[in-house]
């Protein structure tokens, strides 16, 4: 992750840094809804902040028949028409190029090798590839293995090759085992970029900064005055188009072991010794080895699963989960799912970490809210008014800010404590900009910085807590399906998990 340091509101933020070094980018799975909605939008961001390399060129690659005028009509659809006659638009356009091709065919790579080589010579992009796999998970390993056998992936005289992979890795921790074993036959684990679009948020990465930049919250930042954590990712869509795939796959795995493992371990971590990506990850990687994996039997008293019945969001009726297309009206498969769940270590032990994460839910919201103990004596129990709590919250969608409440005195002749709020918005402070999040990772990849990316010991320690879950709830088919109407919370039982220790969700305005 780039850095750059400034002082205060009244300052410009610095540039993250200095423009890439020459390279071309080879998107596959080109014709996409990723490479539209967010790729290209994002690099065209780090092309008007004067970030990616002058010597720079992007090769679409697909199956769909487009020529190259379609293919730029295409992906730039959803960038902003007030840009289109600048200079950065004229120099981004004259920069995408497109290859139609069968991933799973061997000539496909010969061709796009050549069309590189001749990228190489028009744009003089030295030889630097960074292969982007917007694609079916299917084709992750199978791609790399054609990009070894051509030698597209061999790094040489001091050129760099590098791959990034989308999610879901894996869909188990024997498939991601498998999964991470076919590449890095390959590849160099410094060659692998397993990117998570959550970490590009600026509230993701400032939980670093927020941590260990800041001697006043790292003293209580553990077991001794933090009670429990809440992590909530609540997304009011549904499946939309990928009924067929999703109904494959379930909440559990296409969120857990990725964005909201990612975010436990940036909370639970201890500080680096520095800020290298190998340093960060270990520790990282420490935290997720540290957590307790459940038990059969804890399972049922530790974990929820749901799935939505039709309901109203935003005063719209929307239909249930099992009615959506592609999906089976009888499917099990769940779209809501709340964990509890324990880290074995000094810092942590004996502080609850309770994770939800759903579709069709009240609010678009993702937060993390640090709960910290009550004092030990109420002084105050008896005061009118009493009731608060400290609680730091840090807001991650679709308002990106933190908030830290306390107890303060009410106005008046009359002795009453509430609770009040310290809060930041980065849109109000530091300006909002129109960034997709994908920005950074992009920038971090093609100067090498893997930081912000999962190792291959990481992933597959995500996925060794939530495996007993899947085992379980394979085993044991859901009781009541559908348990939610689409935009409430999520299921009864979600709530019992906090209530049966004496706590509650953090309501969610």
């Amino acid at each position: 992750m780039a850095t750059a340091v400034t002082t205060s509101q009244d300052q410009q933020p610095a540039a993250f840094g200095h423009a890439a070094g020459p390279c071309s980018m080879v998107l596959f799975g080109a014709s996409g809804d990723l490479t539209k909605r967010k790729l290209v939008p994002a690099l065209f961001n780090l092309a008007k902040a004067s970030l990616l390399p002058k010597h720079f060129a992007i090769l679409g690659v697909a199956v769909d028949q487009l020529d190259e005028e379609q293919f730029r009509n295409q992906v730039t659809s959803f960038l902003p028409a007030e840009d289109r006659s600048t200079e950065a638009w004229n120099w981004f356009q004259q920069r995408l190029y497109y290859q139609c091709g069968d991933f799973g065919d061997p000539r496909t790579y010969s061709t796009v090798g050549s069309r590189l080589g001749q990228l190489d010579q028009k744009h003089n992009t030295e030889g630097n590839y960074l292969f982007y796999l917007a694609t079916s998970p299917k084709f992750f390993a199978s791609i790399v293995e054609q990009l070894g056998g051509t030698g597209l992936s061999s790094q040489d005289s001091g050129r760099w090759r590098r791959v990034i992979i989308e999610k879901p890795f894996g869909s188990d921790f024997d498939s991601a085992r498998a999964l991470n074993a076919r590449i890095k036959a390959v590849l160099a684990e410094n060659q692998i970029y397993r990117i998570d679009h959550y970490l590009g948020k600026e509230t993701v990465q400032n939980i670093m900064v927020f941590r260990f930049d800041n001697a006043i919250f790292e003293p209580i930042w553990n077991r001794r005055y933090i009670d429990h954590v809440q992590i909530t990712n609540a997304e009011t869509v549904g499946v939309e188009l990928r009924g067929g795939y999703f109904d494959t796959t379930g909440t559990l795995r296409d969120m857990v072991p990725n964005h909201v493992m990612q975010l436990l371990s940036l909370v639970a971590m201890e500080s680096p010794v520095s800020f290298h990506a190998d340093a960060v990850r270990s520790e990282q990687a420490k935290v997720l080895r540290a957590m307790q994996p459940l038990a059969s039997e804890d399972v049922l008293q530790y974990s929820v699963r749901g799935q939505y019945a039709e309901g109203l969001i935003s005063e719209e009726r929307v239909k249930g989960y099992r009615t959506e297309p592609g999906v089976s009206p009888e499917s099990r498969t769940e779209t809501f799912v709340a964990l509890k769940l324990n880290i074995d270590n000094w810092r942590w032990v004996g502080v609850p970490f309770y994770l939800r994460t759903g579709k069709r839910l009240a609010k678009r919201h993702t937060e993390i809210t640090i709960q910290f103990k009550r004092t030990p004596f109420e002084l105050f129990r008896n005061t009118p008014g009493h009731k608060h709590s400290n609680q730091l919250v840090i807001q991650i969608q679709p308002v990106e800010g933190i908030s830290l409440s306390f107890g303060a005195k009410i106005p008046g002749p009359i002795l009453r404590v509430g609770s009040v709020d310290m809060s930041f918005e980065y849109s109000k402070y530091f300006g909002a900009d129109a960034y997709t999040g994908y920005e950074v990772l992009l920038y971090d990849c093609m100067i090498g910085d893997a930081t912000l990316f999962q190792r291959a010991d990481m992933v597959e320690a995500g996925w060794n807590v939530v495996d007993p879950v899947l085992d379980v709830w394979r085993a044991l088919p859901p009781r009541r399906f559908p348990n939610y109407a689409a935009g409430t919370w999520g299921p009864k039982e979600s709530d019992d998990l906090l209530q049966r220790d004496g706590r509650e969700w953090r309501t969610i305005e």
